[in-house]
């Protein structure tokens, strides 16, 4: 998850969508998506499971190749939990909107507004961090918290507690203007989930349960794991096809707590497509919306989503990783598809939703 968003590889991006889009456009062949993954897992030895999801208009399909494990035999299906890491960003993104709209919040307070009075946020030439600032990357906020000691290198997030992130804001500098610079913060994306949690007087999981997985009948999606949703959960795996421990993120959850399956975020994706009807829709089209560049051409920041706007065309996305896991999640209104790519290895997979998406 800390390594995921760096300048260049948001300009491998913005290059990969120049050479693709203006493509013919349709639902991908099933056969063809499982000859991706079987080279992807057989031959290049890049995975151990992966499982993609389309939707469209006309429906969805799945299509998944590989194992649960190198011990488990069994075949991921959309049914397969899975970390997906910094996708988590976008459900935070979203309950942000929501509480804007519920007149909850508003995207221009600070937000040390809803912090104890004791935790003295970092300021600079006398302007204060929004909650705006926080969901677009550009609160000048580090990447990380210095003070990240883990106990197991292997759950770094584990042990970091909310007096350690307070203790943080109370002594960090600020080194630029805010609002001047986009710079992708796992901490900043933390901190919001936290205090909106804070503000809604529950948890972080409990928040993204209520206002965004219950109403779209997302049943398998959460921070916690059941007894029920541990059993579907695929091993991680590191790059080298090894078990990875998986990863807990008491504090920082809003940027990359949560578990899910193919088939809860495609009723995600198909909400934001507009192809379902939910009372959340008006909230969803709004986090689509571009609020800031990103300094590499042709690609902004929404709420939480980043979006690329290249040849009339417009695709929203984020993508995800945490020890032994990766995910990839996107859609183009324009086009009405979406792409969800979930795999149990650390191995990136984020040219296969971008060639579903835009086959050359």
């Amino acid at each position: 998850m800390s390594r995921r968003f760096s300048r260049a590889a948001l300009a491998l991006w913005a290059l990969f969508f120049c050479a693709c889009l203006g493509a013919a456009q349709g639902m991908p062949d099933s056969a063809a998506i499982r000859g991706i993954l079987q080279d992807r897992i057989d031959n290049k030895k890049q995975s151990v499971g992966i499982v993609v999801g389309v939707v469209d208009k006309n429906g969805r399909q799945v299509v998944g190749y590989g194992k649960l494990g190198q011990d488990r035999g069994r075949e991921p299906d959309g049914d397969t939990v899975f970390e997906i890491g910094s996708i988590t960003k976008a459900f935070t993104a979203i309950l942000l909107q929501d509480m804007v709209e519920r007149g909850e919040v508003r995207l221009d307070e600070p937000v040390a507004k809803y912090l104890p009075k004791s935790v003295k946020v970092p300021a600079r030439d006398g302007k204060e961090i929004t909650l705006l600032h926080l969901a677009t990357h550009t609160s000048a906020l580090s990447r990380l918290p210095d003070n990240m000691n883990p106990a197991d290198l292997n759950n770094p997030y584990a042990d970091y507690t909310v007096e350690q992130m307070y203790d943080f804001l109370s002594r960090y500098s600020l080194p630029r203007e805010i609002g001047a610079q986009y710079e992708y913060s796992n901490l900043g994306a933390g901190l919001l989930g936290h205090v909106l949690a804070l503000k809604a007087g529950t948890d972080y999981e409990s928040l993204v349960k209520k206002r965004i997985a219950g109403p779209l009948g997302m049943n398998s999606t959460g921070v916690k794991l059941s007894p029920e949703l541990g059993a579907r959960l695929a091993q991680g795996h590191n790059a080298a096809g090894q078990p990875a421990s998986n990863w807990d993120l008491p504090t920082l959850a809003g940027a990359g707590a949560l578990r899910s399956t193919v088939n809860d975020l495609l009723r995600f994706v198909a909400a934001n497509l507009g192809l379902t009807k939910t009372p959340l829709t008006p909230v969803l089209q709004k986090t689509h919306a571009t609020r800031h560049d990103t300094s590499i051409p042709d690609v902004a920041i929404g709420l939480g989503w980043h979006v690329l706007k290249k040849h009339d065309s417009e695709i929203a996305w984020h993508n995800g990783g945490t020890g032994g896991y990766r995910s990839f999640l996107g859609f183009d209104k324009a086009k009405g598809i979406g792409v969800v790519v979930l795999s149990n290895s650390e191995s990136d997979i984020d040219d296969i939703g971008l060639h579903l998406l835009n086959p050359k």
